[in-house]
């Protein structure tokens, strides 16, 4: 029988297009992340990244935590979940106060905050993350801790992420429906650069690019922080759904032909090696057609040329061109594919590695590669607990206060009333 959950104890749930995923984790003496127990079960009723099946996600949901508390030994109450769906925006708020050049106290710090919470304008958007990154001193930028520091004026970068309301709101819902408390809705590009990025890749300029099954999300990060974000309504499964199509055959078998006949780049070889390909029907006066692995091949790269041509786009337009050796990293289920990073890098024109998680021990194989980033990430997340400014208003969690209090006091009203 399960045990109550003991302090301290990490749940991660990423709700993807394909699959939902639950991960257990917690610190270990060293700090180090300890992974107790995983579930996962086939996600039926997210499209795009959003919640259009209430019913079967919940299950879906429920399935996949009670896996993971039965592996873990222990009933948990309350996740991190992650939110993937597009829409997502990223801005970045400066402001400074005088301080007549006395020397900086924690008063000062937490006047700076609060006024900062204040300057956010979400513009009818839910904010996701309001995070202060770094400091300035007198125009000084990049200062991490300014205590006990001199300065006539005292500045703070604070980092938005926010995104429309609803879809938020119906994640949320969904959890929630399956008596699970919901400990914060992040991101997915935030929690994935977590499992996937080094320090100094994000200080550097690094871009991540994650594959998913419905969705690409396609983030930048620059001088340690995330800087832009984009998202593309193509993913893994429209290349199953490409060779299905072509080839008259189901997604089951589709999806198979992919993941165990699919490359991204083509031999000479590849016209000589034949696959059987199931018909759609079974019935036993239907015969499968035979194509040659060529075949294959070329209706994944049709659709794969597509993707990175949209992919380049929002490169470009997220200022992501110098330096030339900026690096570009690869993660989610779609990153899979065979011979993908060398193909990513020719079409790309960039340095291009496979983002796997790292940092979590005892992570079982199955769950170590890229199309598990995400919910490896998020239990990094959890656990580094960064500062948000939303939490300065704990009556106040789900949207930034703007100018306008008035309104957004209607709006959280009217947010707790559906709940």
């Amino acid at each position: 029988m399960a045990r109550q959950a003991p302090e301290g104890l990490i749940t991660a749930l990423d709700i993807g297009s394909s699959k939902v995923c639950a991960l257990i984790a917690q610190k270990g003496d060293g700090g180090e992340l300890v992974v107790l127990g995983t579930g996962q079960r086939e996600s039926r009723g997210v499209k795009r990244g959003y919640i259009a099946d209430m019913a079967a996600t919940e299950l879906a949901v429920r399935e996949a935590v009670e896996q993971a508390e039965k592996i873990a030994g222990f009933n948990i109450e309350d996740v991190w979940v992650s939110f993937s769906a597009g829409g997502l925006i990223s801005d970045l708020v400066k402001l400074e106060i005088d301080l007549g050049g006395h020397r900086v106290d924690q008063s000062d710090i937490d006047h700076l905050l609060k006024t900062g919470r204040g300057a956010i304008e979400p513009n009818g958007r839910m904010v996701l993350h309001a995070q202060p990154t770094r400091y300035t001193i007198d125009g000084l930028a990049g200062v991490k801790t300014p205590l006990g520091l001199h300065a006539d004026r005292l500045g703070v970068e604070i980092h938005v992420v926010a995104t429309e309301g609803s879809p938020v709101r119906n994640l949320d819902l969904c959890v929630r429906s399956a008596h699970l408390e919901v400990r914060s809705i992040v991101a997915a590009p935030l929690a994935t650069g977590y499992a996937c990025l080094s320090d100094e890749e994000r200080e550097l300029g690094v871009a991540l690019v994650e594959i998913g099954a419905a969705v690409t999300n396609v983030s930048v990060f620059s001088q340690g922080m995330l800087t832009g974000l984009a998202s593309i309504p193509m993913g893994a499964a429209d290349i199953t759904d490409d060779i299905a199509s072509a080839f008259g055959t189901r997604r089951a078998q589709a999806e198979r032909m992919k993941c165990f006949y699919g490359s991204a780049n083509m031999t000479p070889r590849d016209n000589h090696d034949m696959i059987d390909v199931a018909p759609v029907t079974s019935d036993d006066e239907s015969e499968g057609a035979r194509i040659t692995r060529a075949q294959l091949i070329a209706v994944i790269r049709q659709r794969l040329d597509r993707l990175m041509g949209e992919i380049q786009k929002e490169l470009r337009r997220l200022n992501f061109e110098e330096p030339v050796g900026r690096q570009i990293v690869l993660t989610g289920g779609g990153a899979e594919l065979k011979g993908m990073a060398d193909y990513a890098q020719q079409a790309l024109g960039r340095t291009v590695r496979i983002g796997r998680p790292r940092g979590l021990s005892a992570l079982p194989e199955a769950h170590a590669g890229p199309g598990f980033a995400t919910l490896a990430g998020l239990a990094m997340f959890a656990a580094a607990d960064p500062i948000d400014l939303r939490a300065l208003d704990p009556q106040n969690q789900m949207v930034v206060r703007p100018s306008a209090g008035a309104m957004l006091r209607r709006l959280w009203a009217a947010f707790r009333t559906n709940y």
